[in-house]
Formats: C-alpha cells, sequence, structure tokens
C-alpha cells in the first residue's frame, strides 16, 4: 500500500525558510533521500536543528517541501526559455540545449524527487503537475509551428512533444552516475538534426 505523506506545512521562517530548503535541496541532492538527517542540514545551513523542527515539523515534511520547491524553479526556469525568440525553430532548439545542460546538482534533485515520487502518492500527483508544466513549453512551440506552416510533420504534436522530453529525460542517469557518454552539447545537436528531418525544417 502506498503510503500517504501529509504535510503540515508550516510557514514559520519568513525568507529564511526559502533558503534553509534551498541548502536542503543541495543536501540531499548530495547524500540521497534516505541518508539526509536535520542535523545535515542544520550543519550546512547554520540553523539550529531545534529551529528547523520547528519551521517544519519532521524530516520529511521538511525534505518534502525542499523537493517542491527545487524542482517548481527548475520548471519555472524551463517556461522562460526562449521567450524573447519568435521564431518556432529557435525556441525549440533553446529549449532542447537548456534542457540537456541541465546541471548535474539538479539531475541529482531530480532523480531524488522521482525516486521519493514512486512511494508516495502525494508526491507523484506533484510529478504529474510538475512533468505537464515541463512539457507545456516543447508543446506550445511544436504546435505554434505546426499551425504557422513552419513545421510539417506526419506525426502530431503529442507524439514529438514525447520523445523530445522523453530523450531529455533519459540524460538524468548518465550524467548523475558521471559516465563519459553522451556529451549534451553532442546529445543536442544530434537531436536537433533529427527533429528538423522529422518536422522539414529548411535550416
Amino acid at each position: 500500500m502506498v503510503r500517504r505523506m501529509t504535510m503540515r506545512r508550516r510557514r514559520a521562517g519568513g525568507g529564511r525558510r526559502d533558503e534553509i530548503l534551498a541548502v536542503a535541496a543541495e543536501v540531499l541532492a548530495e547524500r540521497g533521500y534516505a541518508a539526509t538527517r536535520f542535523s545535515d542540514v542544520a550543519r550546512a545551513s547554520g540553523v539550529a536543528v531545534g529551529t528547523l523542527q520547528g519551521y517544519f515539523g519532521t524530516r520529511d515534511d521538511m525534505l518534502v517541501e525542499a523537493l517542491r520547491r527545487s524542482t517548481d524553479l527548475e520548471v519555472a526556469a524551463m517556461e522562460q526559455v526562449g521567450a524573447e525568440l519568435t521564431g518556432p525553430w529557435d525556441r525549440l532548439c533553446a529549449l532542447i540545449a537548456r534542457g540537456a545542460a541541465t546541471p548535474v546538482p539538479v539531475w541529482r534533485m531530480l532523480m531524488e524527487f522521482w525516486a521519493a515520487a514512486a512511494h508516495d502518492e502525494e508526491l507523484r500527483e506533484h510529478s504529474l503537475r510538475l512533468q505537464a508544466r515541463y512539457r507545456a513549453p516543447f508543446l506550445d512551440v511544436l504546435a505554434h509551428g505546426m499551425d504557422s506552416g513552419a513545421f510539417s510533420s506526419r506525426r502530431s504534436v503529442d507524439e514529438v512533444t514525447d520523445v523530445v522530453v522523453a530523450a531529455l529525460d533519459g540524460l538524468l542517469f548518465p550524467a548523475v552516475l558521471r559516465h563519459d557518454r553522451p556529451d549534451p552539447g553532442g546529445f543536442a545537436a544530434v537531436l536537433t538534426d533529427m527533429l528538423a528531418a522529422t518536422l522539414e525544417v529548411d535550416r
């Protein structure tokens, strides 16, 4: 049976709370969800364990909130990519380049989030909302390209979006495990070449 985590969502701490959550996410990405303790976050943030308990209640509440905040920030960053670009192909390339260049600490944090979400229904539901938001900029630019005539494909916008997002998600494990390949820049170049053919883009 899936354990449902009921978060207290205490709002103590004000602006300091966000600083602590950012540190907690860094510690979590380094140590892993199971091994991260109040004392680890206290040491890294310079905030006493008792204060952390007063802010968040339990260790799990603190870590889940840190994961939610960090993943929200990463998705928000993706939503801003290419906002100043007008051409759908340029915007799509910018999104892919940003996704492929995701920093390793962010990948580690996301891996911990997804692993935790696999065992917690509340986090799983949040992961679905995050994935929909992460997917939306790709879906929007592909739909715009199709509607404007800049792109043409036998495949649906949803199908192409699914492949792009799945390809970028697949970079997580070699990045976190520090594999030599694939090179993010080369990966992005090959993916855009494949999309140019699929979307019949004249470059």
